[in-house]
């Protein structure tokens, strides 16, 4: 009953945003969920108003990308870091975790400062760099890595297969839903962010959705044309509910295991 009660709560301000989305101008800010007249006009005005399909490429872009690049380099360094010893492995691993007491608003000087260095500003290398690797998913596939029997490994060295050989093909498919968990975290991080890409993108042509949708909101003239912000806010999420009913089960399943040896 308690959770029924959190998920009306967490599912309400989705529900109405939809809502809105299919009402009419005029009835943008009725205190009904359900519109008196049900239009899809609004979705065809976002597209000839706004540059929604390449903000929708954009942001596709970025997240494919730091998802590709955050499972596979943080499943090499968790493997690293779970299954070989070397000097300042430990010490290696706290660094990488101290950087999660880091907030990011203290990041985006140097990461600015990195970025115009380099010119990368308004350019797709810009808004992917600060994300790339993850350091909390570095602890995630370094704990699951963990919980992988070393006599496994050790019996696939003795037969000869190189390390690579070991992680792809036997560590790798073992900890599947540590990875798929990892894979949703970073595409729905990415898809989401707001801050960085808003300060590293000057041109129309490089904007994600989030950015792309406040400046929209931020040229309305009426109250009526907030539904057309709701509009472009309900498309957005629209891949996230499928990649989640997709992969739901592995999300499930990997937040489940992520306490067991």
């Amino acid at each position: 009953m308690l959770l029924s009660v959190g998920s009306i709560g967490m599912i309400f301000p989705l529900v109405w945003m939809i809502a809105t989305s299919l009402k009419a101008s005029t009835d943008a800010f009725s205190l009904s969920v359900i519109p008196t007249g049900l239009t899809l006009d609004n979705y065809v005005e976002v597209f000839k108003k706004t540059p929604f399909t390449q903000w929708v490429r954009n942001s596709l872009v970025v997240a494919v990308i730091t998802t590709l690049s955050v499972c596979f380099f943080d499943t090499i360094i968790g493997y690293v870091l779970a299954k070989f010893t070397f000097v300042g492995k430990k010490l290696i691993f706290v660094a990488i975790l101290s950087t999660l007491m880091v907030p990011t608003e203290m990041l985006i000087i140097p990461w600015y400062l990195l970025t115009v260095k380099f010119g990368w500003v308004d350019s797709y290398a810009g808004i992917l760099f600060p994300g790339l690797i993850s350091a909390f998913g570095i602890f995630l596939m370094k704990q699951f890595m963990e919980s992988l029997p070393g006599d496994l490994l050790d019996a696939a060295r003795i037969d000869g297969m190189n390390e690579w050989s070991i992680m792809l093909r036997i560590a790798v498919p073992l900890v599947k839903p540590a990875l798929a968990t990892l894979c949703i975290l970073s595409f729905l991080g990415s898809w989401n962010a707001f801050i960085w890409p808003l300060i590293v993108t000057q041109t129309p042509e490089h904007l994600t959705i989030p950015v792309g949708i406040s400046y929209f909101s931020s040229e309305l003239k009426d109250r009526a044309s907030w539904v057309l912000v709701m509009t472009g806010a309900s498309l957005s999420v629209i891949p996230l509910i499928v990649l989640f009913f997709v992969f739901q089960k592995q999300i499930i399943r990997g937040i489940a295991l992520t306490g067991f040896k």
